[in-house]
Parts: structure tokens; sequence; C-alpha cells
């Protein structure tokens, strides 16, 4: 009977226990998450593939918020667009944190950042500069009045139609468009731009637990945000590898190397893999010419030093022509890509490094191409001409010693026995050489005779 109120005591210990580890396994169930997106860079088609597809994911995780980082000097006004229309349409609350200090949301990113649930700012970050800019293979162009009258307004337009629903001071936002004008983040929550200055995420999470939100569609949520799960999404393998590919330095590589494994198959039939990474190089080259600003005269310089590399091989110019051609390459190369939002293009050291290789890789394949023209065939009958070989029979009159027709005689021409015609007669055992094949039959001359 002592053993009863043992085994009781027991059984409460255990249940307890019980109940406690499923009231933690319960509380760790029930953590709010918040999926972290990154915007550190231009903003193209592959970083807003990146954020829409990072809006979709936390969707379907069910998750409690979206943190969208942001250190940007803008970018293309579609995929500006593109990311803003499902930020506006997410069914999980957004938020955009302009961070780390010295962060900007210029630009496009000005707009993300006034579309966003929540807009919010480090310290010593800025924002705005947003004024549309029109460029042409990568040069900014200086636009009549009338037309940029229409770009200001449209602009400004699809800026008032959701930072309006936003509650944000649309008349303050406008002048970053219309006047270029750009706001630190104390001026930016003075001028009710954005919601909140945070020292950090975890600031910026902490001052959002408990508050309430009013969503695009004028629906309200309260954030819960108690002791959350932070899960930062990073681009996919994909992403990060396109997104690689439309860097400046990168795509100035690829073309190059494009071109210059096309010219090595060209001028060197059959060596196949050069032709194959060439043609590799050159589409991904094509892919981010898709989508970065190329200037065209840059592309044009560049021809013209593959051509100056080229006549440098055929004549000889003392190295002028190389010389041109670096130059021509390297200036190329300098204005190959020029993003008029953030200067950005080839970088100094990727110019010389590929240039260099290139001028020497151009102009030594082509002048083994123009060597291998002099050369003597090396196969056929061709072979044949101009190599020595020994008298085994007589060569003598035939026709009559008078008026011979011409002189017969049997050679040994590399260790076989031809037929042998010569203008003159020559003794057994001398040497003569071959000047002309015809059939089974050579013509040969003194070995000694000018008469090659």
């Amino acid at each position: 009977m002592r053993l009863v109120p043992i085994i009781l005591a027991l059984l409460f210990a255990f249940s307890g226990a019980s109940n406690g580890q499923t009231s933690r396994s319960s509380d760790s169930a029930v953590r709010p998450r918040v999926i972290e997106l990154r915007i550190g860079d231009e903003i193209e088609p592959i970083m807003a593939e990146y954020i829409d597809g990072g809006i979709t994911d936390a969707a379907r995780q069910g998750a409690s918020l979206i943190l969208i980082t942001m250190d940007t000097p803008g970018g293309l006004s579609s995929s500006m667009e593109e990311i803003i229309q499902h930020i506006l349409s997410s069914p999980v609350p957004v938020v955009v944190y302009v961070s780390p200090a010295g962060a900007r949301g210029a630009s496009a990113g000005f707009f993300i950042l006034l579309s966003a649930d929540v807009a919010s700012m480090g310290p010593g970050t800025h924002a705005g500069a947003a004024s549309p800019l029109i460029a042409v293979g990568g040069v900014p162009l200086n636009v009549d009045e009338t037309l940029k009258k229409k770009i200001l307004n449209d602009a400004t337009a699809f800026l008032r139609s959701y930072a309006g629903k936003r509650g944000r001071n649309v008349a303050i936002a406008e002048t970053a468009v219309t006047d270029g004008k750009a706001f630190t983040e104390t001026e930016a929550l003075n001028d009710k731009l954005i919601d909140l200055i945070a020292n950090s995420p975890e600031d910026l999470l902490s001052k959002l637990n408990g508050e309430t939100i009013r969503r695009f569609d004028g629906s309200e949520t309260r954030l819960n945000l108690s002791n959350p799960e932070v899960v930062t999404m990073e681009m996919s393998a994909r992403q990060r590898f396109l997104a690689r590919i439309v860097q400046p330095d990168v795509f100035f590589i690829l073309l190059i190397s494009g071109v210059l494994g096309l010219y090595v198959e060209f001028t060197h039939p059959g060596m196949i893999a050069p032709g194959v990474i060439g043609a590799i190089a050159l589409v991904l080259a094509l892919f981010a010419m898709h989508i970065l600003p190329v200037n065209f005269a840059g592309l044009l310089l560049i021809i013209v030093a593959m051509g100056l590399f080229i006549l440098e091989a055929k004549y000889t110019s003392h190295g002028v022509l190389a010389a041109g051609g670096i130059i021509a390459m390297l200036l190329g190369a300098f204005m190959l890509i020029r993003s008029p939002l953030t200067g950005a293009g080839v970088s100094f050291g990727v110019a010389l490094g590929v240039t260099a290789p290139a001028a020497l890789v151009t102009i030594f394949l082509m002048r083994l191409v123009l060597r291998s023209r002099a050369w003597k065939q090396s196969s056929g009958k061709e072979e044949l001409l101009g190599v020595e070989a020994e008298v085994t029979e007589a060569i003598a009159p035939v026709g009559g010693e008078a008026a011979p027709a011409s002189f017969q005689g049997m050679v040994r021409l590399r260790g076989e026995l031809w037929r042998a015609v010569a203008p003159v007669a020559i003794p057994a055992g001398a040497q003569v050489r071959v000047v002309r094949v015809s059939g089974l039959t050579v013509h040969v001359a003194p070995a000694d005779s000018a008469a090659h």
C-alpha cells in the first residue's frame, strides 16, 4: 500500500513533464515566421523574379510578415512596377526597411519603399531622387519639354495611385519625382513618407509587435511578432548565376570570350572546343545585353579593335595597329555599359586584363593563318615538288639522238621507282629535283640546276 502514493507521484511528475514539453512544442509551433528578402543591387528582372518568388513563398508558408531590407540605387521601371504589384497584392504584410547605415532607397527603390504596408529606414540612410531617366544604348537622352512632362506625369500618377492609400504624404513624395529631391531618414519621417525609424531589424520587429496596420485593400491586421522566427530567403542558384551574368565585368568577359572562341574556330576549323565555348559565351552575353543598358558605340569600338588586331598580323606597322586596337578596345569597354542611375560599368582592371590577351591571341592566330598559306602542301602530289631523287636508269633521249622528243628514264623517289622526264640527258646515279608531277611521271631537272 505504501507503493500507491509513490506511483501516483511518479505519474503526476511524468504527466507534468509531458504537459510542459507539449506546451513548449506548442509555443515553438506557433512562433510567428518572418521572411526576410534583400534588395542589395540594381533592380532588374532577376531581382524582380527573386522578390516576387519570395512573396509567393511567404504566403504559401503562412508567414506573419515579409521584411525587405533594401540598399539600391534604383533600376528598371518595368521591374520596379512588377515588384510593387506583388507587394500591393500580397496576402502577407510587407515591411520595406532601408538598411544598414549608409544605404539608400533611390529612384525605383523610393517607389518600392512607399508601396509597403510599413515603410522604415535606419539611421544614416536616405531615399528619394526618383526622377525618371530615358536612356538609349546606355546614354541618357535630353527630351523635349512635352515628352518630359508626359513621363513625369505618368510617374507621379503611378506614385499617387498607391501612396495615398498607404497614408503617405503624396505632395512631398511627388517632389522626389518632379524635382529629384532626396530625404534623410529623419526628414522622411517628419514629412510622413515613412512610418518609423529603427536601429536594426530586431528593433524594427520589436516596434511593430502588437501594432495594427491598415492593408492596401482597407482591412486591418494586428501584427503578432513576439519571439519571431526570422528566415532569410536567398536567391536560388539559377538566380545567382543569372544575376552574375548581368554584372558589367562578367558581361564584358563573356562578350570577348565569345568573339575569340568563334574567331579561333573559324581560323582553325575542326578544333570544336573553342567554337562551342565561344557560342555559349556569346549567347550568355546576348542575354545580358537584353537587360543591361548597352552603349552600341562601345560595341562598335570593340569590333574596330578586332579589325585592327587582324590588320596588325597582315601588315608591318611596327605595333601602331596593335596599339590602336588596344586603345579602341579599352575605350569600348569603358563605354560599353554606363548605367545612367549608378554609373556602373566595366572596371579598369577587367578591361585591361581582357584586352591584352585578346590582342595577343588575335594577332598570333592570324599570323599562323597567313604563314600556313605560304607553306608547301604536305599531302598529295604537291608534297613532291622540290624533293630530290636519284637517277636509277639513265635519263636518255627518246626518238633518236639527232632530234630527241624528250629524255626519259627512272628515278628513286622516297624509296619508290618513278618514270622520269627531263629536258636534258642525266646519267645514272646523279641527283635530280622534282619540278612537276604529271600522273605517274615526274618531271625532273639536275639538282644543281636553277630550274625548280
